[in-house]
C-alpha cells in the first residue's frame, strides 16, 4: 500500500515536472521570440533626442534668432494609483505657477488619459518640477525658438509652426540646414514604468542644426524701418517698404516691410502683414523704370547726349491716345528729358528701337522672371512678349508701365545700372557654420550676366546724379553726401482699371554718386496725406536713411562743394549707434517754428547740427567730435546768408533740446 502511494506521488510528480518542462519549452522556444519582444517593448522605449536648431546672425554676428530649453509636464491618468497623488501634484503646481487649483482640477477632469499640466516652462522651476517622482507624472523637453528684437528683419527670417519647423523667411527655405538631425536613446524602465537606466551604448547622439549668417546689418535694418514707420504715419498708405542693397556683390544689407509683425507672437498677425511685399507682390514702376529703358537706349546708341528733343509743351498726341507730363517743358537735352522725367522725351525715344531688341534687353535685367533670392514666395512679375504687344505697348514700357515688377527685381536691376552692367543675383544668406564656428558653405556674390557697358554704366550715375540735384527728386538728396536717383509715381490697377485716387509713389537710389556703395529703393503704396507723388512721399525717406546710414559709415561723407561747408572728418568720430529718432523730429519740429534766428547748437550732435543749419541755409564749419560746445554765430541772433557759423565739438557733453 505504501509502496503503491509513493509510486502515485512519483508519478505527479513526474507529470508536473513534465508539465513544467514542456510549459518551459513552448514559453522559452515555440513563443520565446514572441515574449521577448513583448517584454522589451514594456520594459524599454526608444526616445528621441531633439536636435537643437541652429542660430541666425547678421552679418556681424549680432544673434537674431536662438533657441530656449523649455519644458513641458504632463499627467497620464492611465497610470495614477492613489487619488491622494493628483491631490499632491495639483497642490505643487498650484503654488508654483500662482495658479488657483480648480484650474489644473478642471484640465484632468475633461481629459481621457493625457493632461498637459504646464506648457514651455524654464527657469527654476523646472528643476524644482522635475524632482517629483509619482506614477503618471513625466515631462518633455519642448524648446521655444526666441526672436530678442521682435518685429526686426520679420519678414526675412521668417517663424516656426508647433512642430519646430520653419514655414517663412530664411527659417523655411533653410529649414533642413537649421533643424538638424534628431538622435535617440533606449531607456530601461521597471514594471511600474519608473526610469531604471539608459542604455548608452544604444544612444544615438543628435548632430546640431547649421547657423546662419545673413547679409543684413541688423543696425541698418533697424534704420530702415524706423523710417520706413514713420514715412508711413507722416504720408499715410496702405504699407511702405523698402530694400537697401549692395550694388556690387548683390546683397541685402536691410529689408523691411511696413506694417511688419512680431515674430514671437506670428499668429496675433494676418497672413497679408505677414506676406513680403518685396517678393510677392508685383507693381507697374512707372517712372522708376525710366533708367532701365534709358540705360538700353544709350547701350543700343539709338540716341545721343547732345540730343535734343521737344517736350510738346506737355501733352503729345501719339497715334490715337495723347501722353502727358505733370511738368510742360519745350525743348529738353536727354539728360533733361530723364531728370524731368518726360513721359513725352522717353516715348519719342522708345520709337527708334526694334520691339524685339528692347524687350530682349529688358528681360536681360531680370524682369519677367524670378531673381532665385534663398526666400520663399517670389514671383515673377510680368513682361509680355512682343508678338502680345500693341502699337502703344514699347511707349509704355518705356515710362514703366504695361510691365510689373516685384521691388526686388527693380533694385537689383538699378545695381546693375550703377556698377558698371554687372546683373546680380540678390542674396540674403553670407554663409553657414557649424557649432565650432567653422564655414559650412560659404555664398559669394553670383554674376548673372552683364547688361551694360561701364561707360553706359558711369552716363546713367551721371543721369541718375542731375535727376537729384535738378529734377524730381530734390528731396532724396542727402546732406554731405552725394545721391541719384529716379522717382517714380504710377496709377495702381484696380480690377483691370487704372485708379485715380490709388498711386504707388517710389524712390530708386543710389549713395555715394562716385563710388556706389549702396542702392535703396523706397516703395509708399496709396499714399493718402497730401501728395502722392514719388518725389515728395518717396523720396525725403530715401533721404532720411542715406543721412543716418552715413552717420554709420564715415567714408560716405565729403567735402560738399555747392554749399562750401566743410565738415573737418579727420577729426570726427561719428557715433556707432543710430539716433534717439522721437528726439530728432523734435529738434526738426522746432527748427520749422522760427527760421530768421540762430539756434543754440550747444550739446547737439553732428547729425543734429548738419541737418539744422543746411535747413536754414547757413553756411558752417565743423571740426571735432561729440557734441557741440561752441558755435561763432550766438543763439538769437538774426540770420545772415554772408555769414559762416564755426562749430566746435567735443566729448561728455550732456544731451539739451532748448534751441533757442
Amino acid at each position: 500500500m505504501n509502496i503503491n502511494r509513493l509510486i502515485f506521488v512519483v508519478f505527479c510528480v513526474f507529470i508536473a515536472f513534465g508539465a513544467v518542462v514542456a510549459r518551459l519549452f513552448y514559453v522559452q522556444i515555440v513563443k520565446g521570440d514572441e515574449y521577448k519582444f513583448f517584454a522589451q517593448r514594456q520594459q524599454t522605449s526608444t526616445q528621441v533626442i531633439p536636435a537643437e536648431r541652429g542660430l541666425i546672425f547678421d552679418r556681424n554676428n549680432v544673434l537674431l534668432s536662438y533657441n530656449k530649453n523649455d519644458f513641458s509636464f504632463y499627467l497620464d491618468l492611465k497610470r495614477v494609483r492613489r487619488e491622494e497623488d493628483i491631490d499632491t501634484l495639483v497642490k505643487i503646481f498650484s503654488r508654483t505657477f500662482s495658479k488657483p487649483v480648480e484650474h489644473y482640477y478642471s484640465l484632468i477632469k475633461n481629459s481621457k488619459r493625457r493632461v498637459t499640466l504646464e506648457k514651455k516652462v524654464s527657469g527654476t522651476e523646472v528643476i524644482h518640477l522635475k524632482e517629483i517622482k509619482m506614477n503618471g507624472f513625466y515631462f518633455e523637453e519642448d524648446p521655444t525658438r526666441i526672436y530678442p528684437y521682435n518685429n526686426l528683419a520679420s519678414h526675412l527670417i521668417g517663424h516656426l509652426d508647433v512642430d519646430l519647423q520653419g514655414v517663412d523667411g530664411i527659417e523655411k527655405t533653410l529649414n533642413t540646414d537649421l533643424r538638424g538631425i534628431d538622435g535617440k536613446r533606449v531607456i530601461l524602465r521597471d514594471a511600474n514604468n519608473n526610469l531604471i537606466t539608459v542604455q548608452e551604448g544604444a544612444t544615438i547622439p543628435s548632430k546640431p542644426g547649421l547657423n546662419a549668417v545673413l547679409t543684413i546689418n541688423k543696425t541698418y535694418q533697424n534704420i530702415l524701418e524706423e523710417e520706413l514707420q514713420y514715412g508711413l504715419e507722416q504720408f499715410g498708405g496702405d504699407y511702405t517698404l523698402g530694400i537697401l542693397m549692395d550694388p556690387n556683390t548683390g546683397e541685402i544689407i536691410a529689408l523691411s516691410n511696413q506694417r511688419d509683425y512680431n515674430l514671437n507672437e506670428y499668429n496675433a498677425s494676418s497672413d497679408s502683414i505677414r506676406r513680403n511685399k518685396a517678393l510677392t507682390d508685383t507693381y507697374e514702376p512707372g517712372s522708376t523704370f525710366k533708367s532701365i529703358a534709358m540705360s538700353i537706349f544709350l547701350e543700343k546708341n539709338i540716341c545721343s547726349e547732345n540730343e535734343q528733343i521737344f517736350g510738346e509743351n506737355g501733352s503729345y498726341q501719339f497715334k490715337s491716345i495723347k501722353i502727358r507730363d505733370s511738368h510742360p517743358e519745350g525743348m529738353m537735352s536727354l539728360k533733361e528729358v530723364f531728370a524731368k522725367s518726360s513721359n513725352i522725351g522717353m516715348a519719342k525715344i522708345s520709337q527708334k528701337i526694334d520691339d524685339e531688341e528692347f524687350y530682349l534687353a529688358v528681360r536681360a535685367f531680370g524682369f519677367g522672371n524670378i531673381t532665385n533670392i534663398t526666400l520663399p514666395g517670389e514671383v515673377k512679375g510680368k513682361l509680355k512678349n512682343p508678338m502680345e504687344w500693341s502699337a502703344y505697348s514699347k511707349s509704355s514700357l518705356s515710362f514703366g508701365y504695361e510691365v510689373s515688377v516685384t521691388p526686388l527685381q527693380l533694385v537689383t536691376a538699378y545695381s546693375a545700372i550703377i556698377n558698371g552692367g554687372i546683373l546680380y543675383q540678390p542674396q540674403i544668406v553670407k554663409e553657414l557654420k557649424n557649432v565650432s564656428g567653422n564655414v559650412v558653405k560659404k555664398y559669394e556674390p553670383k554674376e548673372i550676366r552683364k547688361v551694360i557697358s561701364p561707360t553706359t554704366s558711369q552716363k546713367m550715375r551721371e543721369f541718375l546724379r542731375e535727376a537729384v540735384e535738378k529734377g524730381t527728386g530734390k528731396k532724396a538728396k542727402p546732406v554731405g553726401i552725394s545721391a541719384g536717383g529716379k522717382t517714380g509715381t504710377s496709377r495702381k490697377l484696380i480690377e483691370g482699371t487704372y485708379s485715380r485716387q490709388h498711386y504707388n509713389a517710389s524712390f530708386v537710389g543710389f549713395f555715394p554718386v562716385e563710388n556706389p556703395k549702396y542702392v535703396l529703393l523706397v516703395l509708399v503704396n496709396s499714399p493718402s496725406n497730401s501728395s502722392y507723388y514719388g518725389g515728395d512721399v518717396a523720396a525725403p525717406i530715401f533721404k532720411k536713411v542715406a543721412e543716418r546710414i552715413a552717420e554709420m559709415d564715415e567714408s560716405l561723407w565729403k567735402f560738399n562743394t555747392t554749399t562750401n561747408n566743410i565738415i573737418q572728418m579727420k577729426n570726427v568720430s561719428l557715433e556707432t549707434t543710430y539716433p534717439n529718432i522721437e528726439r530728432t523730429r523734435k529738434i526738426e519740429k522746432k527748427i520749422s517754428l522760427n527760421k530768421t534766428r540762430m539756434p543754440n547748437l550747444i550739446s547737439l550732435d553732428m547729425r543734429e547740427v548738419v541737418n539744422i543749419l543746411n535747413k536754414l541755409n547757413i553756411q558752417y564749419e565743423i571740426s571735432g567730435s561729440g557734441r557741440v560746445v561752441e558755435q561763432s554765430v550766438e543763439p538769437g541772433s538774426h540770420i545772415s546768408k554772408k555769414v559762416k557759423c564755426k562749430v566746435k565739438l567735443s566729448q561728455n557733453v550732456s544731451i539739451a533740446t532748448n534751441l533757442y
